[in-house]
């Protein structure tokens, strides 16, 4: 039987469940989630490994109406992968707004790609199911996709579908990465979004979006059998500063505890964790910025 490989997209509007999904398909976490709007920033690619199959999911910022620079940055490394792909998974919420939001993406840019789209319909255990067929039927219209499957990604419920129809549509092919790597993203990077998604759940209003983490030291003591991580928290306004700190220290504190507890499972071994939280003013308009944050 040939090899088969391929890339695989999975997009969709802010919050559909994009990150969850890729998360239960590698049955690792990869990529933080968060109740928050435009929590992904990068195209995180997760690898999973089948008999005579390699997929290479990759997951996206979420689609949608930005008008802060950087946000109009997320948008376009989202709609970049929509070209550079095998098949493009394109998920939806079945709710109002969801709906709203799945009908324009297609209008204004699945319209224009000549790739294999499976439409995957999310957090259908929050419907009742005389609610579903309406909804497969309208979006059935809409756009030539290849299926339409209902999934709940949070539950891993419709996940052997989703992999069964996706590699269908695989082309043969080599295997890109070596069956020990489960994603591409490093050690520090993973550590500095474990850190950033403590935050991001910890805080609300603006100042999630706000919110940038870098580890600026990642050392092995071994004599201690520890690793020293220090890593800075940033924020646009010293106003938000006062926030993630918080009253005597408490809100730092929380996140630190659950950001260690984490990064102790993910490396297998004690963390001794510090952090920092400054000031960088308004630098999701300043692309310079985000290269040195490393978010660019």
């Amino acid at each position: 039987m040939a090899f088969k490989s391929g890339f695989v997209s999975i997009v969709g509007a802010s919050n559909v469940g994009k990150s969850t999904l890729l998360n239960a398909l590698l049955q690792q976490k990869v990529a933080i989630t968060s109740p928050k709007p435009q929590t992904t920033r990068h195209k995180i690619k997760g690898i999973l490994n089948l008999p005579d199959i390699q997929l290479i999911f990759i997951d996206t910022p979420g689609i949608h109406d930005a008008t802060i620079e950087y946000n109009k940055y997320l948008v376009k490394l989202a709609l970049e992968t929509l070209q550079e792909v095998d098949i493009i998974l394109f998920m939806i919420e079945p709710f109002p707004k969801g709906l709203k939001d799945g009908k324009k993406i297609i209008a204004i840019y699945l319209n224009q790609v000549k790739v294999p789209c499976i439409l995957l319909i999310n957090k259908v255990d929050k419907i009742a199911k005389p609610q579903l067929l309406p909804i497969i039927e309208e979006f059935d219209k809409l756009y030539p996709f290849k299926t339409i499957l209902p999934i709940s990604a949070l539950k891993h419920a419709g996940l052997e579908d989703v992999l069964r129809e996706t590699t269908a549509f695989l082309p043969e092919g080599p295997k890109y990465y070596p069956e020990t790597l489960i994603t591409d993203i490093t050690e520090r990077q993973l550590v500095a979004e474990i850190i950033r998604e403590k935050a991001i759940n910890s805080t609300r209003e603006e100042v999630p979006h706000s919110i940038a983490t870098m580890v600026e030291e990642f050392r092995d003591i071994p004599e201690r059998g520890i690793i020293y991580i220090a890593a800075t928290i940033y924020v646009e306004k010293a106003s938000q500063k006062g926030i993630i700190i918080g009253k005597k220290g408490k809100m730092i504190k929380d996140i630190g505890q659950l950001s260690r507890k984490e990064i102790e499972g993910l490396l297998g071994c004690k963390v001794y964790l510090d952090l920092f939280v400054r000031v960088k003013s308004y630098w999701r308009r300043d692309p310079r910025t985000w290269v040195e944050l490393g978010l660019k």
